[in-house]
């Protein structure tokens, strides 16, 4: 059984959880931390009932006392994986809106990293994992708020590991693509929390969806967790694999964009979004 002990955020859901069961399923020392305390005996009664060990509790990575708390943890890996996706187009989303996504995915996360960095380089070794998403090195509309976040991560990331290489402490990211874990989906309710004037909203997001296929979300869970463990040392992983050229494609095409092009007429993904149903699997589109 390894000695290192992995601390996941965000661990009540999703790639977080999968992460979670599959490295306690391993006997690896799991710190399993969710936002609020609801989730936590939720997770505690999954993992009793599947016979797993993991240290559960709560860390709302936003909070200052919660990230105080989480220090005290003698911690060698931490996955910084919590995240929250706020839909809708730059133009109508609210202020608390677009502040609460950079709170989630970005300051909270940064704040919580200083600690524990600091921590690894006292002892000169540590592994700081980054769950970002192929939507920080990409965008499609109705997702700004989070590709923004999200490019912030990718620039944290990089500067960290920049930053942190003389200490031996290793920094890498994992990139899923769009997956069906509901994540996706509910960015496109998030409109329903807003406090705002609907009248004068530009878009109608009642006819709007992801416009993505999406696959299962099992497969990131193993190459997920070579990146956790240090048995994967690339820094950038997309997961998965077949869509490192189409990001690279995405990413090239910025280079030779037209300002003025195509103006007057609505943006291929646009109309995809109001063209493509909910939940629609890759397998099936």
């Amino acid at each position: 059984m390894s000695t290192e002990t992995i601390l996941i955020t965000g661990a009540g859901t999703g790639f977080g959880k999968g992460f979670a069961f599959e490295l306690a399923k391993r006997g690896k020392r799991v710190i399993a931390t969710t936002e609020v305390l609801s989730q936590v005996s939720a997770l505690e009664n999954e993992a009793e009932e599947k016979g797993l060990t993991i240290q559960i509790e709560k860390l709302d990575v936003t909070d200052p006392s919660d990230r105080e708390k989480a220090w005290a943890w003698d911690i060698d890996i931490l996955v910084n994986n919590a995240a929250i996706k706020e839909g809708g187009s730059l133009i109508d989303i609210p202020e608390a809106n677009l502040t609460n996504q950079f709170d989630v995915n970005v300051f909270g996360p940064v704040l919580l990293t200083q600690g524990f960095s600091k921590q690894m380089i006292k002892r000169q070794k540590g592994r700081i994992v980054f769950v970002s998403s192929v939507s920080g090195m990409m965008v499609n509309p109705f997702s700004g708020p989070y590709s923004a976040s999200k490019f912030a991560t990718e620039a944290v990331a990089n500067t960290l590991a920049q930053e942190l290489q003389e200490f031996n402490i290793e920094v890498a990211t994992i990139n899923p693509g769009p997956y069906l874990t509901g994540f996706n989906d509910r960015e496109m309710e998030t409109w329903k929390s807003w406090q705002d004037d609907p009248s004068t909203r530009v878009f109608n997001y009642d006819e709007i969806a992801f416009p993505f296929e999406q696959y299962d979300p099992m497969d990131v869970i193993e190459p997920g967790i070579k990146v956790i463990l240090g048995e994967t040392d690339t820094y950038r992983n997309v997961i998965p694999e077949d869509m490192i050229e189409q990001v690279k494609e995405e990413q090239q095409k910025v280079w030779e964009m037209s300002s003025t092009k195509d103006l007057g007429q609505r943006h291929a993904m646009v109309q995809k979004a109001y063209d493509l149903n909910p939940r629609t699997k890759a397998e099936d589109y």
